[in-house]
Protein backbone atom coordinates (compact mmCIF):
# COMPACT_ATOMS: atom_id res chain seq x y z
CA UNK A 1 0.00 0.00 0.00
CA UNK A 2 1.63 3.49 -1.09
CA UNK A 3 2.06 5.65 1.38
CA UNK A 4 0.53 8.32 -0.55
CA UNK A 5 -3.14 6.55 -0.16
CA UNK A 6 -3.13 7.83 3.81
CA UNK A 7 -2.05 11.32 3.54
CA UNK A 8 -3.69 13.56 5.29
CA UNK A 9 -6.52 11.25 6.80
CA UNK A 10 -6.86 9.97 10.36
CA UNK A 11 -7.63 6.34 10.46
CA UNK A 12 -9.43 4.25 13.20
CA UNK A 13 -9.17 0.59 13.12
CA UNK A 14 -12.60 -1.33 13.88
CA UNK A 15 -12.69 -4.86 14.39
CA UNK A 16 -15.74 -7.65 14.91
CA UNK A 17 -14.50 -10.88 16.44
CA UNK A 18 -16.16 -13.75 16.62
CA UNK A 19 -14.35 -17.53 17.50
CA UNK A 20 -14.29 -18.37 13.83
CA UNK A 21 -13.60 -14.87 12.26
CA UNK A 22 -12.38 -10.80 12.70
CA UNK A 23 -13.56 -8.48 10.32
CA UNK A 24 -11.31 -5.41 10.46
CA UNK A 25 -12.30 -2.01 9.20
CA UNK A 26 -9.77 0.56 8.39
CA UNK A 27 -11.65 3.86 8.71
CA UNK A 28 -11.49 7.04 8.44
CA UNK A 29 -14.29 10.10 8.42
CA UNK A 30 -17.00 7.65 8.95
CA UNK A 31 -16.48 5.76 6.09
CA UNK A 32 -14.83 2.23 5.35
CA UNK A 33 -11.13 2.80 3.92
CA UNK A 34 -10.37 -1.23 3.71
CA UNK A 35 -12.01 -4.27 4.79
CA UNK A 36 -10.43 -7.64 5.15
CA UNK A 37 -10.66 -10.65 7.50
CA UNK A 38 -8.80 -13.36 10.09
CA UNK A 39 -9.24 -16.06 11.72
CA UNK A 40 -11.14 -15.34 14.95
CA UNK A 41 -9.19 -13.96 17.83
CA UNK A 42 -10.76 -15.08 21.40
CA UNK A 43 -8.24 -14.42 24.03
CA UNK A 44 -9.99 -16.97 26.36
CA UNK A 45 -8.68 -19.85 24.17
CA UNK A 46 -5.93 -18.20 22.22
CA UNK A 47 -2.61 -17.84 23.95
CA UNK A 48 -0.88 -14.54 23.60
CA UNK A 49 1.73 -15.72 21.28
CA UNK A 50 -0.86 -17.50 19.11
CA UNK A 51 -2.71 -13.61 18.84
CA UNK A 52 0.72 -11.69 18.85
CA UNK A 53 1.71 -13.80 15.44
CA UNK A 54 -1.77 -13.34 14.08
CA UNK A 55 -1.39 -8.96 14.57
CA UNK A 56 1.98 -9.36 13.39
CA UNK A 57 1.21 -11.51 10.41
CA UNK A 58 -2.29 -10.05 8.85
CA UNK A 59 -3.16 -6.90 10.41
CA UNK A 60 -0.05 -4.97 10.85
CA UNK A 61 1.38 -4.96 7.17
CA UNK A 62 -2.11 -3.29 5.84
CA UNK A 63 -2.03 -0.64 8.63
CA UNK A 64 -0.52 3.26 7.90
CA UNK A 65 1.39 3.36 10.85
CA UNK A 66 1.45 5.97 12.87
CA UNK A 67 -1.84 7.75 11.05
CA UNK A 68 -3.62 5.27 13.16
CA UNK A 69 -5.15 7.26 15.49
CA UNK A 70 -7.24 4.38 17.70
CA UNK A 71 -8.40 0.85 17.82
CA UNK A 72 -11.61 0.02 18.77
CA UNK A 73 -11.93 -4.01 19.43
CA UNK A 74 -15.10 -5.79 19.71
CA UNK A 75 -14.01 -9.64 20.60
CA UNK A 76 -15.64 -12.89 21.71
CA UNK A 77 -13.84 -13.91 24.98
CA UNK A 78 -12.90 -10.34 25.94
CA UNK A 79 -14.05 -10.00 29.59
CA UNK A 80 -11.53 -9.20 32.59
CA UNK A 81 -8.01 -9.54 32.80
CA UNK A 82 -8.90 -11.10 28.94
CA UNK A 83 -9.80 -7.86 27.33
CA UNK A 84 -6.79 -6.29 29.53
CA UNK A 85 -4.10 -8.63 27.80
CA UNK A 86 -5.60 -8.36 24.81
CA UNK A 87 -5.10 -4.36 24.76
CA UNK A 88 -1.72 -4.71 25.78
CA UNK A 89 -1.16 -7.11 22.81
CA UNK A 90 -3.22 -4.50 20.26
CA UNK A 91 -0.93 -1.54 21.54
CA UNK A 92 2.09 -2.80 21.43
CA UNK A 93 1.69 -4.64 18.19
CA UNK A 94 -0.30 -1.75 16.21
CA UNK A 95 0.96 0.96 18.37
CA UNK A 96 -1.99 3.76 17.61
CA UNK A 97 -1.41 7.08 18.55
CA UNK A 98 -4.62 7.71 20.38
CA UNK A 99 -6.97 5.11 22.69
CA UNK A 100 -7.26 1.32 22.07
CA UNK A 101 -10.75 -0.10 23.42
CA UNK A 102 -11.74 -3.49 23.98
CA UNK A 103 -15.32 -4.68 24.66
CA UNK A 104 -16.94 -7.91 24.31
CA UNK A 105 -18.51 -8.85 20.66
CA UNK A 106 -21.88 -8.72 22.72
CA UNK A 107 -21.53 -4.87 22.99
CA UNK A 108 -20.98 -4.61 19.35
CA UNK A 109 -23.80 -6.37 17.89
CA UNK A 110 -25.93 -4.32 20.79
CA UNK A 111 -24.42 -0.59 19.31
CA UNK A 112 -24.74 -2.37 15.81
CA UNK A 113 -28.18 -3.73 15.72
CA UNK A 114 -29.97 -0.90 18.36
CA UNK A 115 -28.41 2.15 17.99
CA UNK A 116 -29.53 4.78 20.16
CA UNK A 117 -32.73 2.65 21.20
CA UNK A 118 -33.49 0.07 23.68
CA UNK A 119 -33.63 -3.63 22.44
CA UNK A 120 -33.35 -6.83 23.03
CA UNK A 121 -29.57 -7.71 20.91
CA UNK A 122 -28.90 -11.51 19.75
CA UNK A 123 -25.48 -13.06 18.23
CA UNK A 124 -26.40 -16.24 16.60
CA UNK A 125 -22.73 -17.43 14.86
CA UNK A 126 -20.39 -20.13 16.04
CA UNK A 127 -21.79 -19.29 19.21
CA UNK A 128 -24.78 -17.58 20.19
CA UNK A 129 -24.93 -14.61 22.86
CA UNK A 130 -27.97 -12.03 23.58
CA UNK A 131 -28.35 -8.81 25.82
CA UNK A 132 -31.00 -6.29 27.09
CA UNK A 133 -29.37 -2.81 25.85
CA UNK A 134 -30.61 0.20 27.19
CA UNK A 135 -29.38 2.41 24.12
CA UNK A 136 -26.21 3.51 25.59
CA UNK A 137 -24.92 0.10 27.42
CA UNK A 138 -25.44 -3.39 28.26
CA UNK A 139 -27.27 -4.34 31.01
CA UNK A 140 -29.17 -7.72 31.28
CA UNK A 141 -26.63 -10.49 29.92
CA UNK A 142 -27.94 -14.24 30.57
CA UNK A 143 -24.42 -16.15 29.93
CA UNK A 144 -24.23 -18.04 26.98
CA UNK A 145 -22.10 -20.25 28.54
CA UNK A 146 -20.59 -21.69 25.66
CA UNK A 147 -21.14 -24.69 23.56
CA UNK A 148 -21.83 -27.98 26.24
CA UNK A 149 -23.45 -25.88 28.41
CA UNK A 150 -25.22 -23.47 26.30
CA UNK A 151 -24.89 -21.54 23.45
CA UNK A 152 -28.28 -22.62 21.79
CA UNK A 153 -29.39 -21.99 18.37
CA UNK A 154 -25.33 -21.28 17.37
CA UNK A 155 -23.30 -23.15 14.61
CA UNK A 156 -21.65 -24.91 17.35
CA UNK A 157 -24.74 -26.22 18.90
CA UNK A 158 -26.58 -27.12 15.86
CA UNK A 159 -23.18 -28.91 14.51
CA UNK A 160 -23.59 -30.87 17.82
CA UNK A 161 -26.81 -31.88 17.37
CA UNK A 162 -26.42 -32.97 13.92
CA UNK A 163 -23.46 -35.34 14.87
CA UNK A 164 -25.28 -36.46 17.53
CA UNK A 165 -28.45 -37.51 15.59
CA UNK A 166 -26.47 -39.20 12.94
CA UNK A 167 -23.73 -41.19 14.86
CA UNK A 168 -26.60 -42.62 17.09
CA UNK A 169 -28.28 -43.82 14.09
CA UNK A 170 -31.47 -41.72 14.33
CA UNK A 171 -31.33 -40.42 11.15
CA UNK A 172 -32.32 -42.03 7.95
CA UNK A 173 -29.21 -43.71 6.02
CA UNK A 174 -30.31 -41.99 3.48
CA UNK A 175 -29.75 -38.88 5.17
CA UNK A 176 -26.70 -40.11 7.20
CA UNK A 177 -24.60 -41.22 4.16
CA UNK A 178 -25.44 -37.57 2.46
CA UNK A 179 -23.78 -36.42 5.78
CA UNK A 180 -20.47 -38.50 5.59
CA UNK A 181 -19.99 -37.83 2.06
CA UNK A 182 -20.44 -34.16 2.38
CA UNK A 183 -18.23 -34.31 5.85
CA UNK A 184 -15.52 -36.70 4.21
CA UNK A 185 -15.10 -38.08 7.29
CA UNK A 186 -16.43 -40.69 9.50
CA UNK A 187 -17.57 -41.57 13.30
CA UNK A 188 -13.31 -42.03 14.43
CA UNK A 189 -12.41 -38.61 12.17
CA UNK A 190 -15.67 -36.65 14.29
CA UNK A 191 -14.94 -38.04 17.18
CA UNK A 192 -10.87 -36.98 17.23
CA UNK A 193 -11.82 -33.44 16.18
CA UNK A 194 -14.15 -32.51 19.10
CA UNK A 195 -12.42 -34.54 21.61
CA UNK A 196 -9.09 -33.99 21.21
CA UNK A 197 -8.53 -31.37 18.68
CA UNK A 198 -8.69 -27.60 19.55
CA UNK A 199 -11.04 -25.37 18.81
CA UNK A 200 -14.08 -28.14 18.44
CA UNK A 201 -16.94 -25.12 18.26
CA UNK A 202 -15.28 -23.83 15.19
CA UNK A 203 -14.91 -27.36 13.70
CA UNK A 204 -19.24 -28.30 14.80
CA UNK A 205 -20.08 -25.03 13.59
CA UNK A 206 -18.75 -25.69 10.32
CA UNK A 207 -21.67 -28.55 9.50
CA UNK A 208 -23.87 -25.65 9.18
CA UNK A 209 -23.95 -25.25 5.63
CA UNK A 210 -24.60 -29.34 5.49
CA UNK A 211 -28.10 -28.05 6.84
CA UNK A 212 -28.60 -25.16 5.18
CA UNK A 213 -28.59 -27.62 2.03
CA UNK A 214 -30.97 -29.99 3.64
CA UNK A 215 -33.20 -27.35 5.32
CA UNK A 216 -36.53 -28.72 3.44
CA UNK A 217 -36.06 -32.11 5.11
CA UNK A 218 -38.44 -31.88 7.91
CA UNK A 219 -36.12 -33.52 10.19
CA UNK A 220 -33.51 -31.22 9.37
CA UNK A 221 -35.60 -28.05 9.88
CA UNK A 222 -37.00 -29.37 12.96
CA UNK A 223 -33.92 -29.61 14.76
CA UNK A 224 -32.76 -25.73 13.63
CA UNK A 225 -36.17 -24.73 14.95
CA UNK A 226 -35.40 -26.87 17.92
CA UNK A 227 -32.53 -25.30 18.63
CA UNK A 228 -33.84 -21.52 18.46
CA UNK A 229 -36.79 -22.10 20.36
CA UNK A 230 -34.70 -23.27 22.95
CA UNK A 231 -32.48 -20.07 22.41
CA UNK A 232 -35.60 -18.12 22.96
CA UNK A 233 -36.78 -19.93 26.10
CA UNK A 234 -33.42 -20.30 27.88
CA UNK A 235 -32.10 -16.54 26.89
CA UNK A 236 -34.27 -14.03 25.37
CA UNK A 237 -37.69 -14.74 27.39
CA UNK A 238 -35.51 -13.58 30.57
CA UNK A 239 -35.65 -10.15 29.07
CA UNK A 240 -38.59 -7.94 28.69
CA UNK A 241 -39.50 -9.74 25.51
CA UNK A 242 -43.01 -8.30 25.53
CA UNK A 243 -42.19 -4.50 25.34
CA UNK A 244 -38.97 -4.88 23.23
CA UNK A 245 -38.21 -6.77 20.05
CA UNK A 246 -35.07 -8.81 19.50
CA UNK A 247 -32.50 -8.13 17.20
CA UNK A 248 -29.79 -10.64 15.20
CA UNK A 249 -26.67 -10.50 13.73
CA UNK A 250 -24.57 -13.48 12.72
CA UNK A 251 -24.39 -16.04 9.82
CA UNK A 252 -26.55 -18.46 11.11
CA UNK A 253 -29.17 -15.60 12.48
CA UNK A 254 -29.18 -14.33 8.17
CA UNK A 255 -29.45 -17.93 6.90
CA UNK A 256 -31.47 -19.35 9.15
CA UNK A 257 -33.95 -16.32 9.24
CA UNK A 258 -37.39 -18.35 8.03
CA UNK A 259 -36.72 -21.02 10.59
CA UNK A 260 -35.49 -18.10 13.33
CA UNK A 261 -38.78 -16.01 12.69
CA UNK A 262 -41.21 -19.32 12.98
CA UNK A 263 -39.48 -20.36 16.16
CA UNK A 264 -40.02 -16.49 17.27
CA UNK A 265 -43.55 -16.83 16.71
CA UNK A 266 -44.11 -19.73 18.28
CA UNK A 267 -42.42 -18.06 21.64
CA UNK A 268 -44.51 -14.68 21.14
CA UNK A 269 -41.59 -12.95 20.06
CA UNK A 270 -41.25 -10.07 18.12
CA UNK A 271 -37.65 -10.10 15.62
CA UNK A 272 -36.30 -6.74 14.34
CA UNK A 273 -33.36 -5.99 12.63
CA UNK A 274 -31.87 -9.70 11.04
CA UNK A 275 -28.06 -8.79 9.24
CA UNK A 276 -25.37 -10.64 8.86
CA UNK A 277 -22.48 -8.58 10.26
CA UNK A 278 -22.57 -4.90 12.63
CA UNK A 279 -19.54 -4.05 11.10
CA UNK A 280 -21.26 -1.52 8.68
CA UNK A 281 -23.35 -0.28 11.29
CA UNK A 282 -19.95 0.20 13.76
CA UNK A 283 -18.62 2.30 11.30
CA UNK A 284 -21.10 4.39 10.53
CA UNK A 285 -21.63 4.58 14.43
CA UNK A 286 -17.88 5.44 15.05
Amino acid sequence: MKSEEFSGKAFSLLADSGSTKTEWCLAAGGSAFRRWETSGINPFFQSEAEIRRLLRVSVCPRLPGASLRSVRFYGAGCIGEKAVCLRRLLEQELQPSGEVCVDTDMAGAARALCGRSPGIACILGTGSNSCFYDGEKIVANVPPLGFILGDEGSGAVLGKLLVGEVLKGRWPASLSEAFYAWAGMRQADIIDRVYRQPFPNRFLAGFAPFLLQHISEPLVSGLVEGSFRAFFQRNVMQYDYVRYPAHFTGSVAFYFRPQLEAAAQAAGVRVGNVVRRPMERLVGSD
